[in-house]
């Protein structure tokens, strides 16, 4: 299968790349220093978006707004690398996403122990918020993965590229599984046996760490001439084909 070309890498680029990156990590610095803010929530069994209630709840506002611009600045420094139909539309659930997590920052979630008649209109909108930020990132993150995998000077973050995306979806498949085998067995009610804090924060933080993954070598591409890239790859392919052809010679004498 063809390479795709990279395209030139602007300094704006780079700028988006790293704001990306500093608000993937600024998301996680402030999601842990919550624990510390705010202890009385067991993160074993409380989401981590009731952090939003009460006393400092503008610190967990400010780090779901980081999670949506890390995912908006890093669409603005990738776009022009992803050259792919299937990428382009990664693109659009990376902007789902980040919606959703703007919403999530906007209206205050209710808590999880709330009954049915105690939810609120913010809370439902929190919930909408939720429902369009977490299913869609982890297509976002394969998507534009792969698309990104099909671009040469993007060849040395493959790996790593890989890894964060399958740990997109581990971290929404055991956030699935824990609700699914334990909210049955307290009766459909949320609680302290209903074990699902920190499933909740794993995927969050793999939700960064592929965003950082994505933005760190995006910000690395700014400082190259694709024109460089090129060439390197040219010269890399032709010692490969001289080696292999020198052992191919040793092999017939």
């Amino acid at each position: 299968m063809a390479e795709a070309k990279a395209e030139p890498v602007t300094a704006v680029s780079r700028t988006a790349a790293l704001l990306s990156f500093a608000g993937a990590a600024t998301f996680v610095v402030l999601l842990a220093a919550l624990h510390f803010i705010k202890p009385e929530l067991d993160p074993a069994w409380h989401l981590i978006s009731e952090y939003e209630i009460g006393r400092y709840g503008w610190v967990m506002v400010l780090a779901f707004l980081s999670l949506a611009f890390s995912c908006v600045a890093l669409l603005v420094a990738i776009r022009s690398q992803v050259r792919t139909t299937g990428g382009r539309i990664g693109l659009a659930f990376l902007l789902v996403s980040a919606l959703g997590m703007t919403i999530a920052a906007v209206f205050t979630a209710d808590p999880i122990t709330a009954s049915q008649d105690e939810l609120t209109t913010h809370g439902n909108l929190h919930g909408l918020g939720a429902l369009l930020g977490i299913p869609g990132f982890p297509i976002a993150a394969t998507l534009i993965s792969r698309g990104l995998a099909r671009d040469r000077a993007w060849s040395p973050a493959r790996r790593s590229l890989l890894w964060a995306t399958a740990l997109t979806w581990i971290g929404l498949l055991v956030l699935v599984l824990s609700v699914a085998f334990m909210l049955p067995r307290s009766n459909g009610e949320f609680g302290p046996d209903v074990l699902v804090g920190w499933p909740n924060r794993l995927l969050v933080v793999a939700y960064c760490a592929w965003l950082m993954v994505a933005a760190w070598r995006a910000a690395q591409l700014s400082g190259r001439n694709p024109k460089t890239i090129g060439h390197t790859h040219r010269v890399r392919s032709v010692g490969r084909w001289t080696a292999d052809h020198l052992r191919g010679r040793r092999v017939q004498r």
